[in-house]
């Protein structure tokens, strides 16, 4: 399978820092979830609509992170979203943020496919994953 690699940029607002003035820990996660919906939508993608047309949500079932250096106010990052593994039910994805081209932080995200109604796991729409595999 070809890696399916996503970039979206962020900038840290102050907002995003806590009284140290670096990057509160748990907004990485936040930014590696809107990185998640961008590598979707450039998959063409839209999870609104997998809702409404399939009943069908992604969800989050296991996070690794490492922080290896602080983001801090103002600092343009790259979140880069690969997808390593695509399963029946689950993606494995590969999410690092990069900070002057070096890594500050490295992600595993699992995310698993479930019914938007009962909050059980189902396959992947079969669309969907064959976007995930081709492109």
């Amino acid at each position: 399978m070809e890696r399916i690699t996503s970039e979206w940029n962020v900038r840290v607002y102050f907002e995003d820092t806590d009284s140290g003035g670096v990057v509160y820990h748990a907004n990485y996660l936040k930014f590696m979830e809107r990185a998640r919906t961008e590598w979707l939508r450039c998959l063409g993608l839209n999870q609104t609509t997998l809702k409404q047309q399939a009943n069908v949500i992604f969800v989050v079932r296991k996070v690794k992170i490492q922080y290896k250096i602080p983001a801090r106010f103002n600092d343009e990052l790259i979140i880069q979203t690969d997808c390593i593994k695509i399963g029946n039910y689950s993606i494995m994805l590969k999410q690092n943020i990069y900070k002057d081209k070096k890594i500050i932080t490295e992600g595993e995200v699992e995310i698993v496919c479930i019914s938007s109604d009962l909050f059980k796991p189902v396959h992947i729409p079969k669309i969907a994953k064959q976007l995930m595999e081709t492109i």
